[in-house]
């Protein structure tokens, strides 16, 4: 009796030692696995043939160790639903800020401040309808700091970007790519890696920017779509300027895949774009001219 309890004792430790082996070679590999794209777990991208459910289910926020020494952030104005983003070196502490707003300047001021930032460009990707850009007034309470927009935006800035123009921070980079159609001055700005894309209103998760005013044309936005963005790797996380139903975040291959609009061809395309009948956005009237002005217009 005594040697048949010994036994089941022996081959239960075995269990447990192999049991805990095992946990600890998974725990090592996941935290290593920032640093190998197939891991699926950190790379929330759908590939073809790949259960959209599981896909979703990925933590977005994973994917950013990928960038190393980047800090990020996602910031949200809520009045016209707009995404402001801020990036830094975190060995320099160089960073840029992407499409800031007016009404949030106190709070974006107060986080580079509290992160101990020193803010070398704040940039917009077009001259916005619906918002006015604190671009220029922070300009007035940081010294230093210079504005960028595209040269095709018809807005004033200390930099005008042009195709394939970078804008550095530290050792990091985003790369300036024009992509017009909701205005002829949109662009969409590319980490030096190609883990992310900032596509203003070009591109929006499941949608993209209205073409039916501010030079906007349809057939340039899907161009520019299906040219510029869509080949983009795969995995490139999108960050659209506006989100109106609480989605971040999303793919090239995801947008690729489910966008409704741009997944179809370029004739339906301009005629689902022609037929939304939206009403003009509510500050386009002071929006736009103070945006041609850096955002200092009447501020």
């Amino acid at each position: 009796m005594r040697a048949t309890m010994c036994s089941v004792i022996s081959r239960v430790k075995a269990v447990q030692r192999a049991l805990a082996f095992t946990l600890r070679l998974r725990t090592n590999t996941e935290g290593s696995s920032y640093s190998v794209a197939p891991n699926r777990r950190f790379c929330p991208g759908l590939s073809a043939g790949e259960d959209p459910l599981r896909a979703f289910s990925r933590s977005y926020c994973s994917r950013m160790a990928l960038t190393k020494g980047l800090l990020f952030r996602q910031l949200f104005e809520l009045e016209s639903s707009t995404y402001t983003y801020l990036l830094a070196d975190t060995e320099t502490k160089e960073a840029i800020i992407i499409d800031p707003v007016l009404e949030t300047i106190d709070r974006d001021l107060k986080l580079i401040q509290e992160l101990g930032l020193n803010l070398k460009v704040a940039v917009n990707t077009h001259c916005h309808a619906d918002h006015i850009t604190s671009t220029g007034l922070m300009k007035k309470r940081l010294a230093g700091l210079k504005s960028a927009i595209s040269k095709f935006s018809g807005a004033s800035a200390d930099i005008l970007l042009s195709e394939g123009d970078k804008i550095t921070f530290g050792k990091h980079c985003l790369t300036a790519i024009e992509t017009p159609g909701h205005t002829d001055g949109c662009m969409t700005l590319v980490s030096g890696d190609m883990s992310m894309a900032f596509t203003g209103d070009t591109l929006l998760i499941r949608g993209c920017g209205r073409t039916d005013f501010q030079q906007g044309c349809p057939k340039k936005l899907y161009h520019s779509v299906h040219d510029k963005i869509f080949t983009l790797p795969d995995q490139c996380l999108i960050y659209p300027a506006h989100d109106y139903k609480g989605q971040t975040v999303s793919t090239v291959s995801e947008e690729r895949q489910f966008n409704q609009r741009l997944n179809k061809g370029l004739e339906e395309f301009v005629d689902i774009m022609n037929k939304l009948n939206l009403k003009k956005p509510a500050k386009i009237d002071i929006a736009v001219p103070a945006n041609l002005v850096c955002g200092i217009h009447e501020v």
